[in-house]
């Protein structure tokens, strides 16, 4: 984890403590179940559930034994007394190991949902806020046609909602418990035990596993979070752009003793929205690095645990940095709705083209093929000549037969094109 992109909030959950308490929640929800089958005995479950450790302890026995695992359970061992027999009893490292990431997991995916929604209330707030607002709409970043600015957000709306199904189905697979032993024949502990187990640590129980969870699961769930991120890019890159000096619609919040640069005084850059398209990447990058994980030898090695020691933290805290991140940045963004006003008339009414071909698909019964042949060398004649679109159409004398002034200016109003807002936002649930 990078201290930069990381908050308490969530580096809390990958810290050495929460993982030790995890291990040991696990092992003594084992212990209770056996206790409730009659197997270890009321008083023995009393000393057992005052069982602690000491993270120095367990980093000191794991010198000699290399072994973290059974570092772990002997400094919880020197805790107790004769009851210390039942921690751990019929389970292999991996049983404490993955049903305990699956507790961490549960604690890190709320903090998740709570970040999507509020990101997601922030998206819906400015959807209604720009619902109206006319601005420029681009193709291959070129002038294309007037659309709605809250449109931007409302699509943003949209796919946060299906990344948020996505996320929600990722947890189901793996928010997952599994006590199943070496190899995953459930040799000592039965069938039952695991599902009693997950169910105590209101975990999912796993209907088969090797020694340990397979990873397709994690594999998903790093797909998702990589998947959210790239929508927080697209964000990004929209504003980026959006940001230019050539263009500026739009600006991120600048702090009164902000610094833009260490040579120019003047800059104002689209730092934050920078920072998460290149942290976007990294996220896709670890996604990767889980596909890499799953394929493991016969019923385990260790080959993906370094792995994930490093990518299940890095890819949350990232994620959860993005997210948050993403939030402020909506809030706060400064938005120049007299210059998206400006930057529609920069090509001298050229956009307006569609519109007067369409009228006269409609209204005049000319074909597709006549109306465009008609309409685009005018309109290539103002773009290439900076001339006024509007009265290239009033003086021709092809138009002119066919439409009066009043039926030329029609084509060339604003209102026109948030006709369908209302409609679309209603089907988004806005």
């Amino acid at each position: 984890m990078i201290k930069r992109y990381a908050r308490p909030q969530m580096t809390q959950y990958w810290s050495d403590q929460a993982k030790y308490e995890a291990w040991l929640a696990v092992e003594l929800a084992v212990c209770e179940v056996y206790h409730e089958e009659g197997m270890i005995t009321e008083d023995e479950m009393q000393a057992l559930r005052k069982a602690s450790f000491e993270i120095t302890r367990i980093e000191a026995i794991e010198q000699e034994t290399r072994h973290d695992v059974v570092a772990f359970t002997r400094a919880v061992s020197e805790t107790l007394g004769d009851e210390k027999r039942w921690i751990h009893y019929g389970l292999t490292s991996t049983d404490v190991v993955d049903t305990a990431l699956g507790v961490v997991f549960k604690q890190v995916n709320a903090l998740f949902k709570e970040d999507i929604l509020k990101l997601g209330s922030g998206l819906v707030k400015k959807a209604n806020q720009y619902k109206h607002t006319v601005c420029m709409g681009r193709t291959h970043g070129v002038h294309a046609e007037i659309t709605s600015f809250g449109l931007k957000y409302a699509l943003w709306v949209d796919e946060l909602d299906r990344q948020l199904h996505r996320f929600e189905d990722a947890c189901q697979g793996i928010e997952v418990g599994k006590i199943s032993g070496a190899v995953g024949n459930c040799l000592i502990t039965g069938t039952t035990l695991q599902d009693k187990v997950t169910e105590r640590l209101g975990l999912q129980t796993s209907k088969i596993s090797t020694q340990v969870l397979q990873r397709d699961r994690h594999a998903y769930y790093l797909s998702v979070i990589a998947l959210i991120g790239s929508t927080l890019e697209k964000i990004s890159v929209e504003f980026r752009h959006l940001q230019r000096t050539e263009v500026r619609e739009v600006e991120e919040g600048f702090g009164s003793k902000q610094k833009g640069s260490s040579a120019m005084p003047h800059k104002r850059n689209p730092i934050s929205f920078e920072n998460i398209s290149g942290l976007s990447r990294v996220l896709r990058g670890l996604m990767m690095t889980s596909f890499e994980d799953i394929a493991l030898w016969h019923e385990r090695d260790i080959s993906h645990s370094s792995v994930e020691r490093i990518i299940f933290p890095d890819a949350t805290v990232l994620l959860d940095h993005m997210l948050n991140r993403m939030t402020g940045l909506i809030e706060n963004l400064q938005v120049f709705e007299e210059n998206m006003l400006k930057n529609i008339e920069l090509t001298h009414g050229v956009i307006y083209a569609q519109r007067v071909m369409s009228y006269l698909i409609e209204h005049k019964a000319f074909s597709r093929e006549v109306a465009y042949d008609l309409v685009q060398p005018l309109a290539m004649q103002a773009w290439q000549k900076s001339q006024d679109f509007k009265p290239l159409l009033m003086d021709n004398e092809a138009i002119r037969k066919v439409m009066s002034l009043a039926e030329i200016d029609q084509c060339f109003t604003l209102d026109y094109y948030l006709k369908e807002v209302d409609a679309i936002y209603a089907r988004v649930g806005l």
